[in-house]
């Protein structure tokens, strides 16, 4: 936490019930942040305030609430500031999906999917800077993934949806930079992860639906999440090797993946199963409406609990942090003593700050 933030927040989480946002809303929690936890489904709902309040969240409030719909948006925005006060940071993650090629998906699916996955981004984004704007303070943390630049096959909706994210919060940020503000927007592009969503997806693949290998753990996104939310004045941040990887392929070779993805994309998003045709789908309407599915999907024996280069990503923000305070402190005459890096701290207190900022 910078020396700047206040030692409780109020934080928004969209999306909340499950995944990434679940995890986040613990990882949150356990600083002890005052929660607005938003998403359609009640018992994940539920389960996501149990989980916070479990973590020693200060206070949790749920809001049932679609971010597809702007005055719905706009008055759980108002509904948080009354109840837990000025919202601190607002972190966007609600999206929906459609795994199938292109020529399968209807017209309006995909215009739930971009009302949901990037309208619901905006909408919820505009709501927060009504707010933090006249304050000139807060910080909006956008979720994106690695397909905001290396659109995949069989996710034409999602890929377009990101895709859109991306642009319209380069925009922001740069009108937030020339108006001279202190609020902030950053962005966090994330690898598979092992999330409820191949489950409720809706789909219309031969298989059963998984996120491309390597697989992370939520736990992992959410740890990327609440760093952003911490040191906001970077534009964005990637979490994994493979977002790393991908996204430099994609800058070097776009041509020579697109090939790749060609061979090898279709594959790689089935699992060896058979699709089951009855298997509800939260496109239209919540599938944890009476079911918690928690933050975890069905590939917890695949998926990595760490991130090798999020942690050295980290390490390495915290460097450069320390190398410009100390040369602002140079420049202000202040002793150089006192102006190098923190040392290295021992014991519990050691432990709990890796584990803060791994």
């Amino acid at each position: 936490m910078t020396p700047h933030q206040p030692t409780v927040r109020t934080v928004v989480v969209t999306g909340a019930s499950g995944g990434i946002g679940r995890a986040c809303a613990v990882a949150f929690a356990t600083r002890g942040d005052r929660l607005a936890l938003i998403a359609r489904g009640r018992a994940g709902l539920a389960g996501a305030v149990r989980e916070a309040e479990q973590a020693g969240a200060a206070k949790v409030i749920a809001i049932e609430m679609d971010v597809a719909d702007p005055q719905a948006v706009e008055v759980a925005a108002e509904r948080v500031e009354q109840e837990l006060g000025p919202i601190d940071v607002w972190v966007n993650d609600a999206f929906a999906s459609v795994f199938a090629p292109f020529v399968e998906i209807t017209p309006e699916e995909f215009r739930r999917v971009t009302e949901v996955s990037y309208l619901g981004y905006v909408y919820a984004t505009g709501a927060a800077l009504r707010r933090m704007l006249p304050r000139d303070a807060g910080v909006i943390v956008q979720v994106g993934s690695a397909i905001a630049y290396r659109g995949i096959p069989l996710q034409s909706a999602y890929s377009g949806a990101k895709h859109a994210i991306q642009g319209f919060n380069e925009a922001l940020r740069c009108e937030l930079l020339a108006s001279g503000t202190k609020v902030r927007t950053t962005m966090v592009q994330m690898p598979a992860v092992n999330t409820p969503q191949f489950d409720w997806v809706r789909s219309r693949l031969p298989r059963r639906a998984q996120p491309v290998p390597p697989i992370y753990q939520p736990e992992v996104a959410a740890r990327a999440v609440l760093y952003a939310a911490d040191h906001p004045g970077r534009r964005e941040y990637w979490v994994g090797a493979s977002t790393v990887a991908t996204l430099i392929a994609n800058t070097l070779v776009p041509g020579l993946l697109d090939r790749y993805l060609a061979r090898t994309g279709f594959a790689s998003q089935q699992t060896g199963r058979r699709r089951r045709t009855s298997d509800p789908d939260n496109l239209f309407q919540p599938v944890d409406s009476w079911r918690d599915f928690g933050a975890h999907g069905r590939f917890d024996d695949k998926a990595r609990a760490r991130s090798l280069q999020q942690a050295a990503a980290h390490r390495l923000g915290a460097l450069a942090s320390g190398a410009r305070r100390a040369a602002v402190r140079v420049r202000s005459g202040l002793p150089r003593a006192r102006a190098g890096f923190v040392p290295p701290m021992r014991g519990a207190g050691a432990r709990t700050h890796m584990r803060r900022s791994e």
